[in-house]
């Protein structure tokens, strides 16, 4: 599954499942272009790229910001030349139980994991349509397939994700790029440490493989769906979950 010549830019990248993205991109020969508002952790992963013989290079980007979104995508092409694959990966939680949630917490969820990705794919898409070649990969997750208490703005954000994968597959199929959704179950990450063993351990036996996964496990199925072997693969949602929800 070589990438060989491609770009990849990945959201998110200084922790957790975007770290691993970005590792497994370089590993399969794409140049990587690693953004997220840490920049010591950002620099710590470029060093480890060029380390193992990768390309990669950071671009300190808060998604929920616009402007920061246009001048990253514009500074990560200015460096590579292009940007062939796409991986929407920032996101972030404020749960609460919806009748408690407040506004803000609404609006800052849905900003940064829902329409972070629309801005990255506008931002992106001229790029891939001058080569005619492109994939863009939005990691949603299972709560956005079968909700979750206290997480109303985190599985809406996701839910959004699915319809935003499947309309843009529509829009830019002819062009030869493809637009895919990966769902993550329960992933063993910063975001997930913080909840109760209590929480882990029912988790735990709603999993047919008796495991959680790991950030690996998602970025494997990312390097599948950048490659060419998944080319006839578009506004798919690719469940990583350990069979915690099927069908």
């Amino acid at each position: 599954m070589s990438l060989s010549g491609r770009v990849a830019l990945v959201t998110g990248a200084s922790q957790g499942i975007g770290r691993a993205c970005a590792l497994r991109l370089a590993k399969e020969g794409a140049a990587v272009a690693v953004a997220a508002r840490n920049q010591e952790k950002l620099n710590e992963l470029v060093s480890e790229i060029t380390a193992a013989g990768g390309k990669a290079a950071a671009f300190p980007l808060d998604v929920s910001d616009e402007e920061q979104i246009k001048s990253a995508v514009k500074a990560a092409i200015a460096q590579f030349g292009k940007i062939d694959i796409l991986v929407n990966n920032a996101g972030i939680t404020r749960d609460q139980l919806v009748m408690r949630m407040k506004r803000a917490d609404w609006d800052a969820v849905l900003q940064t994991n829902l329409t972070s990705a629309y801005l990255s794919i506008q931002q992106v898409i001229g790029s891939m349509l001058k080569q005619r070649w492109g994939r863009i990969i939005n990691i949603t997750s299972v709560f956005g397939q079968m909700g979750q208490a206290g997480q109303a703005n985190y599985a809406a954000s996701k839910a959004g994700l699915i319809g935003l994968t499947m309309a843009i597959a529509r829009e830019v199929g002819s062009r030869n790029i493809t637009c895919n959704a990966i769902a993550p179950g329960f992933i063993e990450t910063a975001m997930t440490a913080v909840l109760s063993d209590e929480f882990k351990q029912n988790a735990l036996k709603q999993i047919p493989l008796g495991r959680v996964g790991t950030p690996e496990d998602v970025a494997s199925a990312v390097g599948f769906l950048a490659s060419d072997e998944a080319s006839y693969i578009t506004g798919h949602v690719l469940n990583v979950n350990g069979g915690m929800l099927m069908g």
